[in-house]
């Protein structure tokens, strides 16, 4: 039996995500699961609306969780890269919930893919089974960067929320060097998440097109991906760069976290390099970390297939303040 115990929500930069959070048999399970452009909406209220409408929601759950994509103070949020602001106090004096959460979309992504079995995921690189009592890390590119973890011991976990995706880009070989100077001489400091992000993916194009001293015709990230799909050698050339960059800082991750409970990459841009990333490049520098070469080998890495994930994770939490 099933019993419906709220709303959860994962709202990035882009899209923000809906569904009804359930318990089946003491687990935490996703339903009705609804997608909206974040562009249609003037506020997080205007759009949790316009779910509750779709759904035909006789009666207004009680409680909500919300994953969103920047750092949660205090219990409110401004998001990173979309002039939105949350507070648990809002969502109840505004939105009419008894009980409100925020958290982190990447700490409800950690969470959700503790919880993904192998029909949620895709493996990358060799199939490894990793410490099932490991720590484990969550990270990628979408509107931004985004990285999170959970530490696991003694059957009971701890959520890592971070904003990892800010740390400073290191290069690892010549031409990354050359990259790295012509970004930092146009905005001062180079992030990870200036490379490795929808925006990112542009930046490093124009680069590396400057430093070959090729044109570069695509207008935008999306022009970047079609014409590398038809075989245009810049493009191509800055979505392998990409792609080599995440595998070098997923491993900077899992060394920094102690992950050897696996990788999880995620994110809509890894989504549309899906194949590029499964490819032996992005293993091959995660596991180039020097004398740690062996450590790495036995960290899995895995894509996650699952679109739900965070709202999992957003349930997960959901059922702990059920259980409180």
């Amino acid at each position: 039996m099933s019993v419906v115990r709220g709303l959860i929500g994962d709202v990035g930069g882009t899209n923000a995500r809906f569904a009804l959070a359930e318990l089946k048999d003491g687990r935490p399970v996703v339903s009705r699961p609804e997608t909206f452009p974040n562009r249609d909406f003037s506020s997080p209220q205007a759009v949790i609306e316009a779910y509750l409408q779709r759904i035909g929601a006789d009666r207004r759950p009680e409680q909500v969780v919300i994953a969103v994509a920047g750092p949660v103070t205090r219990g409110a949020a401004h998001l990173t890269n979309l002039d939105w602001e949350f507070s648990e106090a809002a969502l109840k004096a505004k939105a009419g919930f008894r009980e409100a959460r925020l958290i982190n979309d990447f700490a409800a992504m950690a969470l959700g893919a503790a919880r993904l079995g192998p029909e949620g995921l895709r493996p990358l690189g060799p199939h490894i089974a990793g410490d099932p009592e490991g720590t484990i890390a969550v990270l990628g590119p979408g509107t931004g960067f985004g990285q999170g973890g959970v530490v696991r011991q003694g059957g009971r976990e701890m959520v890592l929320t971070t904003e990892g995706g800010h740390v400073a880009f290191a290069p690892t070989d010549e031409l990354e060097v050359e990259i790295w100077r012509r970004l930092k001489a146009q905005f001062g400091r180079v992030s990870v998440e200036r490379i490795l992000s929808g925006p990112g993916l542009y930046d490093l194009y124009l680069a590396l097109g400057a430093v070959q001293g090729q044109a570069a015709d695509c207008a935008d990230e999306r022009e970047v991906h079609a014409a590398a799909d038809r075989g245009d050698a810049l493009a191509g050339a800055a979505v392998e760069r990409f792609v080599l960059i995440l595998g070098s800082v997923a491993g900077d991750v899992a060394l920094a976290l102690g992950a050897r409970g696996g990788v999880y990459v995620t994110g809509g841009v890894a989504q549309k390099l899906a194949d590029r990333i499964a490819g032996d490049g992005f293993r091959k520098r995660f596991e180039a970390k020097g004398r740690f070469h062996g450590y790495m080998r036995a960290i899995p890495t895995w894509l996650v297939t699952d679109p739900y994930t965070a709202l999992i994770g957003a349930a997960s939490v959901l059922a702990q303040m059920e259980a409180a």
